[in-house]
């Protein structure tokens, strides 16, 4: 309506779509907007989780146990990434788990450019005034530092 190639929106435009989760409830409406275009696409489709080490540093200076920190953080990637294979098992769509390392939205980045993405889709928390200036937001910096499209669902 208004956007310029909607209705040519299957053109191999999209071949391979990230979807970037932590498991929140944004992040699993974002997921179900991405299976939806990986749908009428075709594209294939990534679950990327990443394991935050701004958190794990938190931990370690402040509760002083990362490695359990650490643990934890991977359990519930497992868990996110299973939740956006499920979406995809239902819908038909194969979809591959990836766990990453780091700073997400640099991980995000470079995984997008590195395996040729087309498209990001992923939630954002909604933070406002000052809890966003001090903690920033994964969803924006992937937004102003992304070469390709990304989706942003609130």
């Amino acid at each position: 309506m208004g956007y310029k190639g909607v209705d040519n929106i299957n053109e191999n435009r999209f071949k391979k779509i990230l979807i970037a989760t932590d498991g929140s409830e944004n992040a699993e409406k974002a997921a179900s907007y991405g299976m939806d275009i990986a749908k009428v696409t075709g594209a294939e489709v990534y679950a990327l989780y990443v394991i935050s080490t701004e958190h794990a540093g938190t931990a370690r200076t402040v509760m002083g146990w990362t490695e359990a920190f650490e643990e934890y953080l991977a359990n519930k990637g497992g868990a996110a990434t299973a939740y956006v294979q499920n979406l995809g098992k239902e819908a038909g769509i194969n979809v591959e788990p990836v766990y990453l390392k780091g700073s997400p939205a640099e991980k995000i980045l470079e995984y997008a450019e590195e395996n040729n993405i087309g498209l990001i889709v992923m939630g954002t928390q909604g933070l406002t005034g000052v809890k966003r200036f001090l903690i920033g937001s994964v969803a924006e910096n992937v937004l102003r530092h992304s070469k390709v499209p990304v989706m942003i669902i609130r």
